[in-house]
């Protein structure tokens, strides 16, 4: 919470301005290229991360397809995942997220821009319908990020289990799956300070559908998530090695 105060003081002068041009670009007649409403909201989240003494560190992009139309499927921290993920993936993001928060002010407006959807779990025909329009939307050629814990996890860096549900949409699009790997995304915004913070995105090579081709979700759920898991304890390894050099 000090830390989304301290973004918001800091920002004051340029607030209204940004706001202006999000919700310009959230309009469904809006003229600019989906990628170009991404690299202004792209750059509007740097700078709100930095005037949040965070740094965002990404780590094999080089990993991601060329071409368009695949899914991320991150570990879930908690509220600053998406500015992680935006800060560091330069291709177009959209997002699938719970029904309550897409009606918060600037995440509403946000999610316009980047034409994500909303999904109410309770709901079992709505999710459906969910599933079914990312699964089209990215074989049109766009990009989709899905948190498959359905929550975040409030374990730090351990993983929740992976929900197989949460897969049917890229099982049904025969795109790339890429796991991403969220190393302390949980504390920008879950500890009560402003000291400076560095968080780590690691994207892992994709699994492309000749490889995923037959197995059942709930596998390609734990595949998946025990890859993020072993790439965390990998990068947590690390942090410890150069804090004790």
């Amino acid at each position: 919470m000090y830390r989304i105060i301290l973004m918001v003081l800091r920002s004051i002068p340029w607030i209204p301005t940004w706001f202006y041009h999000i919700c310009k670009y959230g309009r469904d007649d809006d003229p600019h290229t989906e990628q170009e409403r991404y690299d202004y909201l792209r750059k509007f989240v740097k700078t709100i991360n930095k005037k949040g003494r965070v740094t965002v560190k990404g780590y094999g992009q080089e990993n991601l397809p060329e071409q368009e139309g695949f899914i991320l499927f991150p570990n879930h921290q908690g509220l600053f995942d998406m500015l992680a993920l935006m800060d560091s993936c330069p291709h177009p993001l959209s997002v699938v997220i719970k029904k309550e928060a897409a009606n918060i002010i600037l995440i509403k407006q946000v999610l316009a821009v980047i034409k994500g959807l909303s999904i109410d779990r309770e709901d079992v025909r709505a999710s459906l319908q969910v599933i079914q329009q990312v699964t089209k939307e990215v074989k049109e050629g766009r990009n989709y990020v899905i948190f498959s814990e359905g929550t975040r996890s409030k374990g730090g860096n351990n993983v929740l289990p992976f929900k197989g549900g949460t897969f049917k949409s890229a099982v049904n699009a025969k795109c790339p799956i890429v796991p991403v790997a969220m190393v302390d995304c949980f504390k920008p915004f879950d500890v009560n300070s402003i000291r400076k913070e560095t968080v780590q995105v690691h994207y892992l090579k994709p699994i492309y559908p000749e490889e995923y081709k037959g197995m059942k979700t709930v596998e390609i759920a734990q595949i998946v998530h025990d890859r993020i898991q072993a790439e965390i304890n990998r990068a947590m390894s690390n942090i410890a090695e150069a804090a004790e050099g």
